[in-house]
């Protein structure tokens, strides 16, 4: 059944019913394509001391993402692939054209207006976001109407998912090893800042400030700090308080195999312990950052170079 058919039915209802029933697999067999090229893309990107679990998240990963990919399938194909159907039925209905260019217009079309609506609400970069969710929905933009010009059975477009899916995850896993051995891909490395380049002013949100003097003193206004005697186990348990006031700083090379090099604050009084801000950024513009609580769900405070060494 083409699009002209469905123009001289009117069978709009049944028709993108149809299309998102042979969306959802197409959707399913790219998803862990796309994670594993995300996940690669993330190499060259500072994590903040933040991880995904290690063996034990990545194993169950593994084990439940089979179970995960049809849900993961249809919510895509409703928020992204959906939308781009529709724009692309009622500009076909209206102009000329062949149906693929079209078909890839209204996949451009919803990226943009999810772009700007991740934009708006969650600061996400318009452009990068655009590119990723226009990549994500050119396959189904396509191969739906492969799709449904064949008989094939629900099984029978399942299991060719599969095997799309496993040829889609080895050329991304194959493809970002090459890249990383090629040194296309870089894994980030913090930049090493003297003594003399960590002195000077830091800021943070919510007025947070860190001055360091190249004499070791230091003073602090609204500071995120690790509070004093608190209880990992407790329901109100605090990742952190703000403390304010004068103290001291000292280099700091980290303490194990988990901590980067950076400086450990030191503030007088009993507002809160000794704090390791890490080293992050470029050369630059250096950051210093450190993560309070869980690694993987915890309060992650960043301070920025407020002047120039």
């Amino acid at each position: 059944m083409g699009w002209g058919n469905v123009r001289e039915g009117g069978r709009t209802g049944r028709v993108l019913r149809n299309d998102l029933a042979a969306a959802i697999p197409v959707n399913a067999a790219q998803l862990p394509a796309a994670g594993v090229l995300w996940l690669i893309s993330t190499l060259g990107q500072d994590e903040y001391g933040a991880g995904v679990g290690g063996a034990f998240g990545v194993g169950c990963l593994l084990i439940f993402a089979p179970l995960l990919l049809p849900l993961l399938g249809l919510f895509v194909s409703v928020l992204l692939t959906l939308p781009a159907l529709a724009l692309t039925r009622s500009a076909l209905r209206r102009f000329d054209g062949p149906e693929w260019a079209w078909r890839l217009a209204g996949a451009v079309a919803g990226a943009v207006g999810w772009g700007a609506v991740t934009t708006t609400l969650w600061h996400w970069p318009f452009v990068t976001t655009v590119a990723d969710l226009t990549a994500l929905g050119l396959l189904p933009a396509l191969g739906i109407t492969y799709v449904r010009t064949r008989s094939w059975s629900s099984w029978g477009l399942w299991w060719r998912s599969a095997v799309v899916c496993a040829g889609l995850f080895a050329l991304a896993l194959g493809g970002g090893v090459l890249a990383t051995v090629t040194g296309l891909i870089k894994a980030y490395e913090p930049p090493r800042l003297t003594p003399a380049q960590l002195a000077g002013v830091w800021r943070g949100e919510n007025g947070a400030e860190l001055r360091l003097e190249p004499g070791g003193r230091a003073s602090a206004r609204r500071l995120p700090t690790q509070p004093v005697g608190h209880d990992w186990t407790a329901d109100d348990y605090q990742s952190y308080v703000v403390c304010a006031g004068p103290g001291t700083w000292e280099p700091d090379p980290g303490t194990d195999h988990q901590d980067r090099a950076g400086v450990l604050v030191h503030l007088d009084g009993d507002c809160g312990l000794d704090t390791h801000w890490s080293v992050s950024g470029t050369e630059d513009a250096p950051r210093l950052f450190v993560l309070f609580g869980d690694p993987d769900a915890g309060t992650l405070r960043i301070l920025d170079r407020a002047d120039r060494p």
